[in-house]
């Protein structure tokens, strides 16, 4: 399945409003869907590059030897979820999915970003 199809397929998610999948190295977007309403997703990848690469830096010095399944940030409005990326051809990749907070559920946005995170081949 191609990469347009699986932002679309994240874009199917109740609530869903945006998402971008973003390089870790770098903190750009590349590639993104959705209406992002006003959003602007390639400064919200650099923003959240840096979101994951501060909790990486204190799992380290935590000494953790475990890996981020998802970060998840809850606004009054909306819902913004990371989920790097777990296939070899996405490592240094992660997903930015933007939730409208009144219309996700977000256990089983969870779980659905996970089983697409899963099947996602860059």
């Amino acid at each position: 399945m191609s990469l347009e199809a699986k932002l679309n397929e994240c874009l199917e998610i109740d609530g869903a409003k945006a998402v971008a999948l973003v390089d870790l190295a770098t903190g750009m977007a590349v590639a993104t869907a959705g209406d992002s309403n006003g959003l602007d997703l390639n400064v919200a990848a650099a923003g959240n590059t840096n979101v994951m690469k501060a909790k990486l830096a204190t799992m380290q010095e935590l000494g953790l030897n475990d890996e981020v399944e998802d970060v998840l940030i809850s606004l009054s409005s909306q819902y913004h979820m990371i989920r790097p990326l777990t296939d070899d051809s996405g490592k240094g990749l992660f997903l930015y999915l933007v939730l409208d907070k009144a219309k996700a559920n977000l256990g089983m946005a969870r779980f659905k970003v996970s089983r697409i995170e899963a099947d996602l081949k860059v």
